[in-house]
């Protein structure tokens, strides 16, 4: 390849640098001008800590501000200029989380972005925040990983296998204790193992930070519980003899949750053939394996009608409570359906238990 060549592909690659470099410094300048409260085109130091506290970084010490307000002040006048604070975002990349923002906005919709100009953040970006902090997700790790901890501290049990410990026998789901009602939802705290626990914990907060970001605590959280109590009614109707523990149904609701707002979303969303793809394939290798080691394994003892359970949930549940950025008619269609059929579903799975005792036993 000689010069000319080499000239005239690094052309399209510099524009491409020079647009995002142009994009970045707009929306850093909005978050500039945002916490700028007296206009005086500076960031003292109060600025600077309700920059940290209240947009980017809820969970780093006060102290901070000064530190990084002391680093980035390059001529020593107590404040930071645009050009001071475009420089640390540069240098000091941890300071707005970006590393878990741009995963964020991989699985999570977004507006389709025209390459030809330069646009600032859709509406799901813009409202992606970090405060309040998604704590629904952390707070469930946290129960999960201290009910843990107390059933090994009592049972002496370092691996955690044991299923007698204090916490596991009060919450988990005993097919033969089905009249302690509250065990349809407890036994997402108990966990059977350090590498069930630590897998869960993984997806959990992975997935479901990533949607609380966007989507709301509180939508996030219904959806995540409705999957666990999918898993356990499931797990009840069709192998009524199998104990169950871990919040693995409520994984998979976060799972095909992502699946319900890619599709309410389509439109909207950058890339979603492929966001799309990925989740169904890891869900259809998940399914498929699962009935491959029943088959095959007569002493596997995953709950994978909980699994089930709990995705088909998610879906629904997803498609009903989930932000639509846009809503079509279609949308409207499918979300009363999707709503209807969960609710059809749990009352269907709660009456049997009353009508046909029988088949529990």
């Amino acid at each position: 390849m000689d010069r000319c060549e080499q000239h005239v592909q690094a052309i399209p690659l510099q524009r491409l640098n020079t647009r995002e470099e142009n994009q970045r410094q707009r929306q850093l300048r909005h978050v500039f001008d945002k916490y700028d409260t007296d206009s005086d085109g500076f960031l003292n130091i109060t600025e600077m800590k309700r920059l940290i506290n209240e947009r980017k970084c809820p969970d780093m010490p006060k102290d901070l501000a000064n530190h990084l307000l002391k680093v980035s002040d390059t001529n020593n006048d107590g404040r930071l200029d645009f050009a001071e604070f475009y420089k640390l975002s540069i240098e000091h990349p941890f300071f707005f989380g970006e590393m878990y923002l741009k995963y964020c906005k991989a699985v999570v919709p977004r507006r389709n972005v025209d390459v030809a100009g330069d646009v600032l953040d859709g509406e799901y970006e813009s409202s992606m925040k970090l405060w309040p902090p998604p704590l629904m997700m952390i707070i469930f790790s946290i129960l999960e990983v201290i009910f843990f901890v107390i059933d090994i501290v009592k049972t002496q049990d370092h691996n955690g296998t044991s299923t007698n410990g204090p916490m596991a026998t009060l919450f988990i789901y005993n097919p033969h204790l089905r009249h302690e009602a509250w065990r349809f939802l407890t036994y997402m705290f108990v966990h059977i193992g350090f590498m069930h626990l630590v897998m869960n914990l993984l997806v959990q907060i992975l997935l479901g930070i990533a949607l609380e970001l966007v989507h709301c605590w509180w939508r996030v959280a219904l959806v995540y519980l409705a999957g666990v109590i999918a898993g356990s009614m499931g797990t009840s109707l069709f192998t009524p003899r199998v104990f169950l523990a871990g919040a693995s149904g409520g994984v998979y609701a976060l799972i095909t949750a992502h699946i319900s707002t890619i599709i309410m979303n389509w439109k909207q969303m950058e890339y979603a053939i492929i966001q799309l793809f990925v989740f169904l394939v890891f869900c259809v290798t998940d399914l498929g394996v699962s009935i491959y080691n029943s088959i095959n394994d007569p002493f596997d003892k995953v709950g994978y009608i909980a699994h089930a359970s709990g995705a088909v949930a998610g879906f629904l549940v997803g498609i009903g409570v989930l932000r639509n950025l846009k809503v079509e008619s279609w949308e409207r269609k499918l979300w009363w359906c999707a709503v209807t059929v969960y609710f059809l579903l749990m009352i269907v799975g709660i009456m049997y238990h009353f009508l046909d005792p029988s088949h529990f036993y």
